[in-house]
């Protein structure tokens, strides 16, 4: 097949056209995948800063970097220690403080753009208030070569990795908080529990005191109406003004009268009728109540 020397250049454009798109193509490629290193990381956390602070405080301190690895044998890079600042990173002069976690001698940790050599991994966490039940927090990771200093930064594996290990922290501690408020909860109730206990015991105590002390009065009282209830013995007993045969009489008492004695004399008894009347009666004109 013969082609043109018009229709020759045409597939050349064409060609040439091919080639340009695929580069271009290439290069934002490139562009969106260099564009997703550094970002960091900045997430708003649902506990108060107290909360939020124990959780970072703890991840920076365990030694462990989540998120990336040195050459294949760890899930994690080991070895890291907590610090209180990384030169690294620009000093913080922002809101909230700042805390750091470092790992050296890293040889080329996995997730950081072309990294290369051997140098010093470093996350910092930067922990801010929001309100008294939300806190905000922020996570840089960065890696630097020990020779060239060369600055190599996250994708953001590191960054989210640390994160998810905070958050379940600070998902034990809000647990843990939680178990402790519910504990004195408990505690107080089963303390109310005892002290209602006890004074129910105390007043069945006292109702317990206070009827027998009853009880006893009343067999006190029964006892001395025995001692001084009387009944009239005979018939036509007169019930005298004064405590003497000549006294004149008040009221002739039927046999079986009850009297109560009001005075003892060695011979009379003042006594009080069940109609309030009051007179004398000779000892052998009373006898015991049948």
């Amino acid at each position: 097949m013969r082609y043109t020397s018009s229709f020759r250049s045409l597939l050349a454009a064409l060609a040439l056209l091919c080639l340009f798109a695929g580069d271009c193509r290439a290069k934002e490629r490139d562009k969106k995948a260099k564009e997703e290193f550094g970002l960091g990381f900045t997430v708003e956390v649902p506990a108060s800063l107290a909360e939020l602070t124990e959780a970072v405080q703890d991840v920076a301190a365990d030694g462990i970097i989540q998120g990336s690895r040195e050459y294949d044998k760890d899930p994690y890079v080991t070895g890291a220690s907590v610090a209180e600042s990384s030169p690294l990173f620009p000093k913080w002069t922002g809101p909230g403080i700042a805390y750091f976690k470092v790992r050296t001698d890293i040889l080329a940790p996995r997730n950081f753009e072309a990294a290369a050599d051997q140098g010093t991994l470093a996350v910092r966490y930067v922990v801010q208030t929001k309100d008294a039940t939300r806190s905000i927090l922020r996570i840089d990771a960065v890696y630097v070569e020990n020779e060239r200093r060369t600055v190599h930064a996250s994708n953001g594996t590191v960054e989210t990795s640390e994160f998810h290990d905070i958050q379940d922290h600070v998902s034990a501690i809000q647990l843990k908080k939680k178990q402790a408020i519910e504990g004195e909860k408990a505690r107080q109730e089963e303390i109310a529990h005892r002290a209602m206990e006890r004074d129910q015991q105390v007043e069945e105590e006292n109702v317990a005191v206070a009827e027998s002390s009853t009880q006893g009065l009343e067999q006190r009282i029964r006892t001395l109406r025995q001692q001084l209830e009387r009944a009239v013995k005979g018939s036509g007993v007169q019930l005298k003004t004064a405590p003497y045969k000549t006294a004149s009489g008040l009221k002739v008492l039927d046999p079986g009268t009850q009297v109560v004695i009001l005075i003892v004399t060695p011979y009379w008894y003042g006594v009080e009728t069940e109609d309030g009347l009051h007179g004398w009666l000779h000892r052998d004109q009373l006898g015991p109540i049948q």
